[in-house]
């Protein structure tokens, strides 16, 4: 959820520090794209030197964590985890789109794929609740060392490789990548302080310093030759509209996502075990969804499935409303499990109409940009949740607690219940159990508050799909006559 600034700002430097390489891999994940002695993009796939060269950066970074003796070098090691990680998805659509020509195969392929996102997702806090119950915290980065073999032993024997020549390869550009980081750092920095301490001088400069930089980035990528991120992509009608509602996308998920773990251990008061365990209902909930949306885009138009996918959501935020310190447990897993769904619709979809709109020999570029874009939305989404969440935790708190006792307490147990449960101990007992029914009604009226927004948000882009994105159809469908009379799957001429 939303814990202090601190959190907030390590998040924002690592979403930073993707974004950064996410941004400069570029041109390496085209060395990926398999090309025939004519220079089109071959059918079979291409394992490219990314994934084995960066899952062994990923074991030794998961190793150095697992051995950390301190804060900053466990988060110096968790970085560049999350920089050789940054490679996986896009190589892996690339490799999707060149193995599976055909549309349907295609959209059959990118569900399984999100369906074993969602599946690692929800097993990893599992896996980690129980290490953590039985080893010290370092097994949790430990186990993925064996995992990192297997993949290296097989990964070659299953996978074809293929390069572009080395003078195809586009040079690294530096200045490009950090005015990339720098925008996005900015943006946040503002829209986060806005939230919490109101738009004064300072977060209104960052903002602005920050769509400045964008802009720049911008005019700079229109005026190179290739350009991390090919601005002729937003041309094709829908593909804008498409990674605008990525964004949206993630803003609501990941942005509303820390909610359900805290409701679970802290109002609740789970074991991280058993929160875990009630959290699998989201990988279950997309496994069942992903593959009927991949099946139904073929009867109905794509715009029609992502608004559904959206209005999933915006039920389960609607949920989420509903809920009290009382234990619901249908209540609240009913909600996640439908933010869960709905989210894997639309990724499900999205995925295959960004990947489609690209040439062959860009698949993992425009993959690339996809993601960082969903971690963008991300990271914007918890500054915005987050800073909702703070001020009605710190209004409620304050309201609930009496005066005196108030004042007393340190100030960020004001700010997160994190810190008010970790305070309450060093209190009175009856002071203690005050401060604890407090901040858990304080936050919970934080989580209603933040899924409400969340539920106007996720029901706009409902919205918004439909109308920006129903030209779009594939083979089996009628054209739109209000549209483009093309048909088949949304190459960049439909799109």
């Amino acid at each position: 959820m939303y814990e202090t600034d601190v959190l907030h700002g390590r998040l924002v430097r690592a979403y930073g520090t993707v974004v950064w390489f996410r941004h400069g891999r570029n041109a390496r994940v085209r060395q990926t794209q398999g090309v025939d002695g004519s220079g089109r993009p071959h059918p079979a796939a291409v394992r490219g030197l990314d994934g084995p060269d960066c899952s062994v950066v990923f074991g030794f970074a998961s190793v150095g964590a697992g051995l950390s003796t301190s804060p900053a070098m466990l988060i110096s090691f968790r970085a560049i985890q999350g920089l050789a990680a940054a490679t996986l998805m896009p190589s892996a659509l690339a490799l999707i789109r060149h193995i599976y020509p055909d549309e349907r195969e295609r959209r059959s392929s990118i569900a399984i794929w999100s369906m074993g996102v969602a599946a690692g997702t929800g097993l990893g806090p599992v896996i980690s609740g129980a290490l953590l119950n039985n080893f010290w915290w370092g097994s949790i980065f430990l186990i993925n060392v064996p995992v990192i073999v297997i993949m290296l032993i097989t990964l070659p024997t299953v996978v074809p490789e293929c390069r572009l020549p080395k003078e195809q390869i586009a040079r690294f550009d530096l200045l490009s990548a950090v005015l990339s980081l720098a925008s996005v750092l900015a943006t946040i920095w503002g829209v986060k302080e806005a939230a919490i301490n109101g738009l004064s001088r300072c977060p209104a400069a960052g903002i602005v310093i920050g769509l400045l930089l964008g802009a720049v980035f911008v005019v700079r990528q229109k005026r190179m030759n290739d350009p991390m991120i090919d601005p002729r992509l937003f041309r094709h009608r829908g593909f804008s509209p498409v990674i605008g509602l990525t964004f949206v996308a993630f803003l609501c998920t990941i942005g509303f996502g820390l909610y359900s773990t805290q409701y679970l251990l802290i109002v609740l008061n789970m074991k991280p075990l058993t929160a875990g365990l009630w959290m699998l209902v989201t990988p279950v909930a997309a496994g069942v969804l992903a593959p009927v949306a991949a099946t139904v885009v073929n009867k109905v138009r794509p715009a029609y499935v992502i608004a559904g996918g959206f209005l999933v959501t915006a039920v389960g935020f609607v949920a989420m409303t509903q809920l009290t310190t009382d234990r619901n447990l249908p209540l609240v897993i009913g909600g996640i499990a439908a933010i869960g769904a709905g989210s894997s619709a639309i990724l499900v979809i999205m995925t295959d109409l960004v990947v489609t709109v690209a040439p062959a020999e860009r698949t993992g570029s425009v993959a690339a940009l996809q993601k960082t874009f969903q971690e963008f939305g991300g990271a914007v989404g918890i500054a915005i949740f987050g800073s909702i969440g703070a001020a009605v935790f710190t209004h409620k708190l304050d309201d609930a607690l009496p005066p005196k006792l108030s004042a007393a307490l340190p100030s960020p147990v004001h700010e997160t219940v994190g810190a008010a449960t970790e305070a309450a101990p060093h209190l009175q007992p009856a002071q203690a159990a005050q401060l604890l029914d407090a901040a858990r009604e304080a936050f919970t009226s934080s989580l209603n508050t933040s899924a409400l927004v969340g539920a106007g948000v996720a029901a706009l882009a409902a919205l918004s799909s439909v109308f920006s994105l129903r030209h779009i159809s594939y083979s089996a469908q009628p054209a739109d006559s209000a549209g483009d009379t093309s048909r088949g799957a949304p190459v960049a001429g439909s799109l």
